[in-house]
């Protein structure tokens, strides 16, 4: 290998990627432009004269808990599909995938008690930006469990140590595994700073 090959191969811009981590770094930058943008129109909006401030649903903070917990058990699934611990894996995805949905869930309820109180998308400009800022990240949350759903229906598939193991040691299936995890952990870091922004903003 002459220099000139060495040096391309170690030059970050031009080192060739694995497409799909390529393609899921865009989607992840592209998300968070266009959440910045929209926090920034936020901002500029609160000094409208119909802007009426509220205090976020309780179950707002609970549901932060929720999707944070969701992270950590996430991780713990991966240490154990790389320790070979298939039975805890299984049990661990599982869990991940049943804190996401109780996320929506408590999502929703918040929903419904900013509807109680009067704040709609037509009577509050904040309300419909907590509306949209909250909605669309729900979209996120969903597309992640899409994925996840996929991954723990595999892992039910292969109930045996040995099916487990062929499975484990596939390159592809090691990549999917890791680009879930990936996008689950930056979704739910999106949710922290959005919830954190909003928190702000309502305080």
């Amino acid at each position: 290998m002459n220099k000139t090959n060495l040096t391309n191969k170690q030059n970050p811009l031009t080192k060739r990627r694995e497409p799909f981590r390529f393609m899921l770094g865009l989607g992840i930058f592209g998300s968070v432009v266009f959440f910045s943008l929209l926090t920034l129109v936020y901002v500029s909006r609160r000094s409208a004269a119909n802007w009426v401030n509220f205090e976020l649903p309780t179950v707002f903070w609970y549901s932060t808990l929720v999707i944070l917990l969701s992270s950590v058990t996430l991780h713990l699934a991966n240490q154990a599909f790389k320790r070979e611990h298939f039975f805890t894996y299984r049990v661990q995805m599982g869990t991940t995938l049943t804190l996401g949905l109780a996320f929506i869930t408590m999502q929703l309820a918040g929903w419904g008690q900013l509807f109680n109180q009067g704040i709609t998308l037509t009577k509050s400009v904040a309300g419909a930006f907590v509306y949209l800022l909250s909605g669309l990240h729900i979209l996120h949350i969903l597309g992640g469990l899409v994925f996840l759903v996929v991954i723990f229906a595999e892992a039910l598939r292969r109930i045996s140590y040995v099916d487990s193991f062929v499975y484990s040691v596939n390159p592809p299936n090691q990549l999917r595994i890791r680009l879930v995890t990936t996008y689950w952990h930056f979704v739910d870091i999106l949710w922290l700073f959005l919830f954190l922004f909003l928190l702000y903003q309502h305080s």
